[in-house]
């Protein structure tokens, strides 16, 4: 009887993970962004994006940094170490001193069109073969891990 059950759940679950026939065939690989994108108007110290300035104050806010690592173990520390190791996608270690502020705000909320126009994103994702998901952070979410990626960068 126990293994009529498992086999009845076993087929339920291979047929609920099937293709789904909307999206056969689509390639995940790409950008859903239908926009067409320019490479010669993207700034690779800003990024793309609505932040032009991020405001970092004189020192590393901890209450941030406690709060970044939260939202961090949940959105992001299944891709990224926080070492110069590469797990899914590439490790965080120096990362706040190679990328602007705004660069890295940018991306954390909306990865897609700098993806598709940044050269050095781009041989990041043929070394690593897996495109950054866009997460949904929040602005404050997003300013959080910044924080946070400072304190794994020694900023006190």
């Amino acid at each position: 009887m126990n293994k009529m059950y498992a086999l009845a759940l076993g087929l339920l679950l291979f047929i609920s993970c099937g293709k789904d026939k909307t999206n056969a065939g689509e390639d995940f690989s790409k950008s859903s962004s239908t926009e067409t994108s320019d490479p010669s108007s993207y700034d690779p110290n800003r990024g793309e994006g609505k932040y032009s300035t991020v405001d970092l104050g004189v020192g590393l806010d901890v209450a941030m940094a406690a709060e970044g690592e939260k939202i961090a173990g949940v959105k992001c520390m299944s891709c990224h170490k926080l070492t110069d190791e590469r797990l899914v996608g590439p490790g965080w270690k120096g990362v706040t001193e190679r990328r602007t502020p705004q660069w890295l705000m940018n991306f954390a909320i909306n990865p897609d069109p700098m993806i598709d126009k940044d050269p050095e994103l781009q041989a990041q994702l043929e070394l690593c073969l897996v495109r950054m998901p866009n997460q949904a952070l929040s602005d404050d979410d997003a300013r959080n891990v910044l924080e946070y990626m400072r304190q794994n960068d020694g900023v006190k």
